[in-house]
Parts: C-alpha cells; structure tokens; sequence
C-alpha cells in the first residue's frame, strides 16, 4: 500500500502534517507492507500556486498512491479521489509519522469536506 500524506515540510515522517490539501507545499509519500514502513519519499506539490479541479488529484494517482490522507480537503477533491480510487481520509494532524500511525490504528477512516469548503458551497 503506499499512502501519501500532506505535508508543510519534506523531512520524511517527521514532516508536519498541511492542513489544507490544495496547497499543502509537499506530499510524503509511504510505502507500507504488513503494517511496517518500507519507503519514504518526499515530492513537491506542483500545483501549490495554484491548481484546476482534479489536477491534484490526479497527480496523486500518479505516484500509484492507494491513499491520501490530509488535515482537511474539500468536498470536489473529496469525489475527484473517489473517482481514480483513491481513498481519502482528512483529520490528519501533528506529523506524518502520526498521522500514519493514527490511519494503520484505524483513527482515520473517512474523508469529510472541510468547513471552509461547505461554507463555499463545495461541499
């Protein structure tokens, strides 16, 4: 399985975790088999400045990510996940390393729009 976190920073799992997933400067991406971490890799968000819809998305699906975890997302993002078979968890927080953690402990499961992107009607 390889996860991909948002991060601010790219210090592998000690990386804090972004909270916003659109414009989270990096992603940490994890390889992990039965449970154990086996790679670590750091890529830059190519669309931090700015994105279209289900670009990020889609670069996502690129690096065969099988999850995305983040701090908070938006409801389209959400369904562009959905849509490539991704599945998305937000309420990601501290480190990557935790944030792991707190996914492989089954504390993450699920993807809710962010409050600012129901606010926008996004949800």
């Amino acid at each position: 399985m390889k996860i991909a976190v948002t991060a601010e920073n790219n210090n592998g799992l000690e990386s804090a975790v972004a909270q916003h997933f659109g414009h989270a400067p990096y992603f940490i991406l994890v390889d992990v088999e039965n449970g154990e971490v086996t790679a670590v890799q750091g890529v830059a968000n190519p669309f931090v400045d700015g994105h279209a819809p289900g670009q990020v998305p889609g670069f996502i699906k690129q690096q065969n990510a099988n999850v995305m975890l983040s701090g908070g997302m938006g409801g389209r993002a959400i369904q562009f996940f959905e849509q490539v078979g991704i599945q998305a968890a937000t309420g990601a927080s501290g480190t990557v390393r935790q944030a792991l953690e707190n996914f492989l402990g089954g504390k993450l499961k699920e993807a809710a729009p962010c409050d600012e992107s129901v606010a926008h009607g996004h949800g």
